[in-house]
């Protein structure tokens, strides 16, 4: 699938103030607004025999990111799969109709949620561990093999 912008998944809203409405989308909205760190940090550790990095998207000027993907070489994987880094970021920027900025994530997922007013899995209304891993599964890793 070709790399689509977070924003087109913005949550409402009733699916920001109610935990169980923003689960219920579906998966491709629930992991690009709302739980992209999510899908991040476990499509990292899915390939752990690979250097899978962590990025932040931010709009020019924002404190906060945009938007949280894996990165793999030139690729990036989020809620449309793995694509071209650059298409990712050109979409996001194209639709919100601002620079954006990617940079790499260097602290643990705690410290991350923490630092950037994001929720740790414990704190959404179901797990989302589980449905991130069956979501990375479902698309094939730009590598060889």
């Amino acid at each position: 699938m070709p790399a689509r912008a977070s924003g087109v998944f913005r949550r409402t809203p009733i699916e920001r103030s109610d935990q169980r409405v923003s689960w219920e989308r579906p998966d491709e909205a629930f992991f690009a607004s709302g739980a992209c760190h999510i899908l991040a940090w476990v499509c990292r550790d899915t390939y752990q025999d690979r250097p899978v990095a962590l990025r932040a998207m931010f709009l020019d000027g924002e404190r906060h990111p945009l938007h949280v993907y894996a990165t793999w070489d030139r690729w990036a994987f989020d809620s449309s799969g793995w694509n071209p880094e650059s298409d990712l970021l050109n979409v996001n920027a194209e639709f919100e109709g601002r620079p954006t900025e990617s940079i790499e994530i260097t602290t643990d997922l705690a410290e991350f949620c923490q630092t950037h007013v994001h929720r740790m899995p414990h704190q959404y209304w179901r797990d989302p561990v589980p449905r991130a891993r069956a979501y990375v599964n479902r698309y094939q890793p730009p590598w060889p093999g």
